[in-house]
């Protein structure tokens, strides 16, 4: 059987990356490089650049917040993805991603909703936010951490893209992440934990911003409140963007809604702005 992580690595290094992670600022986290053995990466990437087999499965995130595309369908992807994504499910690594962050009783969401494959092209960008914090189809799961694998190689710092973490009131910025090949970002999610890359992408024609994205839970066991990804602009922005960035926020509450108490999906929102673009 083919390795996927070097466990062996990981937990040799554990109680340095759990007191790294918990003294973080300005919300725990941690970075860790060659996070995947090396042929698995590289594995990952191959597939990633493969176009699907229908393009109407990626999931297009087109608003004033983020411009993105996503593929959250485990039988749109290829052979090596999904046994990746598997490994990163299993109960071996909850067990690694529990004493790393101390959050116990992990879950992995079989769903990958808002997670999964994700790609931004020139132009594309994700504006300063939190993420939602309860599962919109599962209400009685609690987000705890998001897991960013990164698949760029010979990034450049002039395209942007960094990963951007601010402090809990949005005023100032507290670290910036390169997003290069084989990079993780595991980070604890809170209503305060600000992150997102909020500077368009300036990178050429034909290269895209390449990630993974799994986001664990908790189980409560009693439903929750929905409280959505909450977008907020930076200090420095004009007036006029902070007043669109809060209106585009109202329509992603809206939304929220619309997915946990109706059938209404991110696959079925792509499909009616394709038709709308045609």
């Amino acid at each position: 059987m083919t390795d996927i992580l070097d466990y062996q690595n990981l937990n040799a290094r554990l109680t340095l990356d759990s007191i790294d992670f918990a003294q973080a600022s300005p919300f725990p986290h941690i970075v860790i490089d060659g996070f995947l053995v090396r042929d698995q990466a590289e594995l990952l990437l191959s597939e990633f650049k493969e176009p699907p087999q229908d393009g109407g499965k990626w999931n297009e995130y087109i608003h004033y917040n983020e411009r993105k595309s996503g593929l959250t369908r485990m039988d749109a992807m290829g052979p090596a993805t999904r046994s990746i994504i598997n490994e990163l499910s299993s109960d071996k690594f909850l067990k690694w991603l529990a004493d790393v962050s101390g959050v116990q009783q992990l879950l992995a969401d079989p769903a990958l909703d808002g997670g999964g494959l994700h790609e931004i092209k020139p132009g594309g960008f994700l504006n300063m936010h939190t993420d939602f914090l309860s599962h919109t189809k599962r209400p009685h799961w609690r987000r705890e951490l998001n897991l960013l694998l990164y698949l760029n190689k010979d990034w450049q710092s002039s395209w942007h893209g960094e990963l951007e973490l601010w402090d809990d009131q949005m005023k100032s910025q507290a670290a910036s992440i390169e997003p290069v090949f084989n990079r993780c970002v595991i980070f604890h999610t809170t209503g305060n934990s600000f992150h997102g890359h909020p500077v368009p992408l300036a990178c050429p024609e034909g290269v895209t911003r390449k990630s993974l994205a799994l986001y664990y839970f908790s189980d409560t066991g009693a439903p929750l409140k929905l409280v959505p990804t909450h977008y907020k602009a930076k200090p420095e922005e004009s007036t006029l963007h902070h007043t669109l960035v809060a209106m585009d926020r109202w329509l992603v509450r809206g939304y929220s809604y619309l997915k946990r108490y109706t059938p209404v999906n991110d696959r079925f929102l792509s499909k009616l702005m394709r038709r709308k673009s045609d």
